[in-house]
């Protein structure tokens, strides 16, 4: 299978984004990805830029354009965690996660948003957590920042659904990775109770999702929110 459009990742050397990254590669597509440090996956356009930074980020967008040609599908992914509890979170506690999770998908979503305008044709594909409706003690600075993305996928829906331009909010739950692996096996076992699927879900679960809401099989999906939490969120 193979599909010439432009993909940009966020977040793309590692974990969810450096999976979505792959099954993009892997289906035949032209992936770029953004990182502050490392390399994105074999076959991706690795470029460095800061979610935060405006300028960076348009620099970046500007290589991608002139190696692959327009963004035609952008996935915000790129995200950090400060957790701790509201009596104990600082300004920067809250404002630095706020910044890189909301602000970044606004930064690289507006940057993109003036080629799809062009093209009449853009996937925005925004990273979520279950923890955004769900909720999560000592995450209020992250939840929030997730749950942020329905209302910007609906705004946006909302601006540019008639432009051939769709925005969706995926929303995964607890994943394999280094850091569930790293949590005490009765930690892990009590998540797992309380998941009606009674596992994690794999990065390439999420990719898969994510893939499909490129294509033009979703060409009239917009503004949804898939949850891939094996039914954890249920509900919210």
């Amino acid at each position: 299978m193979s599909n010439e459009r432009v993909v940009l990742v966020t977040g793309g050397n590692r974990g969810i984004g450096r999976a979505i990254a792959e099954r993009f590669v892997a289906d035949g597509y032209r992936v770029a990805v953004t990182v502050r440090s490392g390399e994105g996956p074999e076959g991706t356009l690795t470029v460095r830029a800061d979610v935060t930074d405006a300028a960076a980020l348009d620099a970046a967008f500007t290589e991608v354009e002139a190696a692959l040609g327009p963004v035609e599908i952008v996935v915000a992914n790129a995200g950090i965690t400060k957790d701790t509890l509201l009596l104990r979170m600082s300004e920067d506690d809250f404002d630095s996660v706020v910044a890189t999770n909301l602000g970044g998908s606004f930064r690289v979503v507006k940057r993109a948003a003036k080629g799809m305008l062009r093209a009449r044709w853009g996937r925005v594909i925004l990273i979520s957590s279950v923890v955004g409706l769900y909720g999560s003690a000592g995450q209020i600075n992250y939840a929030s920042s997730k749950s942020a993305l329905v209302g910007f996928a609906r705004s946006l829906t909302r601006e540019l659904g008639a432009r051939g331009i769709t925005a969706n909010v995926v929303a995964p739950g607890f994943i394999e990775s280094d850091m569930t692996a790293s949590l005490p096996e009765q930690v892990q076992a009590d998540y797992k109770k309380s998941i009606p699927a009674g596992r994690f879900a794999t990065t390439d679960e999420v990719a898969g999702v994510v893939a499909w809401l490129a294509s033009d099989d979703a060409a009239y999906i917009s503004g949804a929110v898939i949850p891939v939490d094996g039914g954890l969120g249920m509900g919210h």
